[in-house]
């Protein structure tokens, strides 16, 4: 329920940044959303604040207030952490945040992808092999790197529901599936 949940609110979020005259990149929203996140969720103190029903509504929204203000939060950030925060769902933030870079990346055409490599890319590997994906498939490609020293060289690469495997051990299963058919 709390990923429907988390779902829901990071739609909302995303219905109104997207919104004509919002006023607010998404990009920058996601940074946004990001800091008061890392915020509350590194703070047992705001934790325990913003759960607590001793404390009351007023004294929440005046420090939301001024965690935004310290942050400097566009109104829509601020608003939609308000939101949270009065209907007592801060432990879901994180959730939310993550819904909410999803429906971003989604609106803007970028698909996540996931690249396993025997050995950590360097940056210009990393743009090339994004620029190749984002080729093949006609979209620009959001990619999560792993390492996977079992790979023994190469590349494995996961985007949606196909997978590219130009990995050492790829193409060894793929040589002893092809001989063991003859």
């Amino acid at each position: 329920m709390a990923g429907a949940l988390a779902g829901h609110y990071a739609g909302a979020l995303a219905d109104a940044v997207f919104a004509p005259n919002s006023g607010l990149p998404a990009e920058t929203a996601v940074t946004q959303l990001r800091d008061a996140e890392t915020m509350v969720s590194g703070s047992k103190e705001l934790q325990l604040a913003f759960d607590s029903p001793a404390v009351g509504k007023q004294r929440k929204m005046a420090v939301i207030a001024k965690l935004a203000d310290m942050l400097e939060l566009h109104r829509l950030v601020r608003n939609f952490l308000l939101v949270v925060v009065t209907h007592r769902r801060t432990r879901d933030l994180r959730d939310m945040r993550q819904h909410f870079e999803q429906v971003v990346d989604a609106r803007l055409g970028w698909v996540p992808a996931e690249v396993t490599s025997a050995r950590e890319l360097g940056e210009p590997q990393r743009k090339e092999i994004e620029r190749v994906l984002g080729s093949k498939l006609g979209k620009f490609i959001r990619a999560t790197y792993n390492v996977d020293t079992g790979l023994i060289g190469g590349l494995r690469a996961r985007v949606a529901s196909r997978e590219y495997d130009a990995s050492v051990r790829g193409k060894l299963e793929s040589m002893r599936q092809r001989l063991a058919r003859h």
